[in-house]
């Protein structure tokens, strides 16, 4: 994702002066986004054409038949540059700066200090779409999309929700009650026709709301275990996408990818509980007791991981401890890093003829258990998804090849699967433990085994060996 190369905001114009300078149809267009606002608007042009002229008279801004100096630019909010000569632009562009008034210089974006989003009005709800400049007419596609979603009463509960936040903040306390009750408000069927019932019926029923609220019970806390998938964030699945965006407290690992976390509601609480070299880690009991301590607090907790929660993911621990508490919970699978690697290399796991079962297999055992049954996994006719074995992949490939796996099976793995920074490698099983002294290689790794494996993309793969070793 690149960085952003303008960071929006709202500039306050009400009470405020405005300049517009121009007095064709650019002018004119910035007029009718100027005359839905408060601003005190100021129109400069020697020579204004009618349209604009008639904009101007009937929202009674006053129009100076001249180009505008330093002292008319002096104090304004914002100024708008519309003269369609390139070099009177870049002037008065200048002028307007040095008085320290940021400028907008219509279709000209390499002078401007500000640009103009596409805007969806529901005063005093606002959207402003941008691409930056870069492509004007996707925003205007964006925006009439947007205006199609939104109900025509979107502002008039915002304004109704304006004129009670003290007496809300008074009633319930901050937290949990306090968002149930605006959740309820905005998302209720009793207010979805706000716009025919008036501000006098919407008040009305939000009041009685708001004491059913403070009558009401503490809300009960409640937990998700969401799967983040294997990296990037276009693979959350859309339930995934509404739990973190309802979310009061996220509770994370350190795979999970920051585009993912950008998607996570931006008050929500977020707790760290990810290894990292130089810090000690948090352990999975002391995981469990969070979850449990903010659910019984009455907040809706996520506790995210990469890939699917249910596949090496320790969720069975977390479920547990959440039934021995007595907290509600649910499960949002996501795609684990084996589904998303095979899907990145277009590699079938299983295939009619080469591979009828299908294994999810981990490198490193739980602490006091026995490790894997080699015999049981070591089969022909099987692709064996390997998790959490890179360190050990010499001593994966023994135990396959003994336990009867021919030495030639087609073997891959992926490096950061679904990511910018995925890294592919294949080759043969007896050439495997070459990856297990590979210092660049860092990021999760996922290793298949098995004649299925030969059937996917490996273009680009590098051999499991650095080619250093290979040459010696």
């Amino acid at each position: 994702m690149g960085a952003l190369k303008t960071f929006p905001v709202s500039t306050v114009v009400e009470g405020r002066r405005v300049v517009v300078a121009g007095g064709g149809e650019a002018a004119e267009a910035k007029l009718r986004l100027l005359a839905k606002t408060a601003a005190e608007v100021h129109v400069f042009s020697p020579h204004g054409e009618p349209p604009l002229l008639a904009l101007a008279a009937a929202e009674g801004y006053p129009v100076h038949a001249r180009w505008p100096d330093a002292a008319d630019f002096a104090g304004a909010a914002l100024a708008f540059i519309a003269a369609e000569d390139a070099d009177r632009d870049r002037a008065l562009a200048a002028t307007a700066r040095s008085a320290g008034v940021p400028v907008n210089v219509v279709d000209r974006p390499e002078m401007c200090d500000v640009l103009t989003p596409a805007i969806v009005d529901r005063a005093p709800v606002t959207i402003a779409i941008s691409t930056e400049g870069a492509a004007p007419v996707l925003t205007s596609i964006l925006r009439a999309r947007i205006e199609a979603m939104l109900t025509p009463g979107l502002g008039l509960l915002a304004g109704v929700a304006s004129s009670l936040r003290d007496r809300v903040a008074d009633l319930l306390p901050p937290g949990a009650r306090r968002l149930s009750f605006w959740r309820r408000y905005f998302t209720s069927c009793e207010f979805a026709d706000a716009a025919t019932r008036g501000a006098a019926e919407v008040r009305r029923r939000a009041l009685r709301l708001l004491e059913e609220e403070r009558g009401a019970a503490p809300s009960a806390g409640f937990v998700w275990l969401v799967g983040a998938g294997p990296g990037a964030a276009d693979l959350l699945t859309l339930r995934a996408r509404n739990v973190l965006a309802e979310a009061d407290v996220v509770v994370f690992d350190s795979l999970v990818d920051a585009g993912v976390m950008d998607v996570v509601r931006r008050d929500a609480r977020r707790i760290d509980v990810g290894k990292r070299k130089g810090r000690a880690s948090v352990t999975q009991d002391q995981i469990n007791a969070i979850l449990i301590a903010e659910a019984a607090a009455g907040n809706r907790v996520v506790r995210l991981k990469a890939g699917d929660p249910m596949i090496y993911g320790r969720a069975g621990e977390e479920i547990a401890a959440l039934r021995e508490a007595g907290i509600a919970h649910a499960v949002v699978p996501g795609i684990t890093a084996a589904l998303g690697a095979a899907a990145e290399t277009a590699m079938p796991l299983t295939h009619r003829r080469l591979a009828s079962t299908l294994v999810f297999a981990t490198g490193h055992a739980a602490p006091g258990e026995e490790g894997l049954d080699w015999a049981q996994i070591a089969r022909s006719d099987a692709t064996v998804s390997l998790y959490m074995a890179k360190s050990v992949a010499g001593e994966v490939a023994g135990q396959l090849m003994a336990n009867g796996l021919s030495p030639d099976t087609a073997v891959g793995a992926v490096e950061n699967a679904c990511r910018p920074d995925q890294r592919r490698f294949y080759g043969r099983l007896d050439e495997l433990a070459g990856l297990a002294g590979r210092g660049d290689v860092s990021g999760p790794v996922v290793i298949f085994v098995g004649p299925a494996v030969a059937e996917g993309d490996w273009t680009g793969a590098e051999a499991f060996a650095p080619a250093a070793v290979l040459a010696a």
